[in-house]
């Protein structure tokens, strides 16, 4: 099954380097699927909730849901957006909203400096 944009996945980000974000974790597949030829996913990992976060463009808050399948309240994090191998992706959680995925659409835009009208 090929991950599709706007599901989150728990990803293998092993072996990591530095402050990389690492273990195995959820990420959002944000990635248009006609982009790209190799077997990679550009993902964003999610991380725990913390209140400070509120001030932080890039980090999207992730409230859990049935429909997410996010365990506890969570951040999508696009300071460590990344591409990676598919095979790193081994179990759908979920999907994120529309309206969160245009959130860290805007929040990865602003990541490389472009402002979202």
């Amino acid at each position: 099954m090929k991950a599709q944009r706007g599901e989150i996945w728990n990803v293998d980000f092993q072996p990591t380097k530095g402050v990389e974000i690492s273990k195995i974790r959820p990420a959002i597949v944000m990635n248009e699927s006609t982009v790209g030829r190799l077997p990679l996913a550009f993902v964003v990992p999610i991380t725990d909730w913390k209140p400070h976060y509120t001030g932080y463009a890039w980090m999207v808050h992730l409230p859990a849901t049935s429909v997410n399948g996010l365990a506890k309240e969570s951040t999508a994090d696009t300071f460590q957006a990344k591409s990676c191998s598919e095979t790193r992706l081994f179990a759908k959680l979920g999907t994120v909203t529309n309206a969160q995925e245009q959130e860290i659409a805007a929040a990865i835009a602003l990541m490389v400096g472009f402002e979202c009208p």
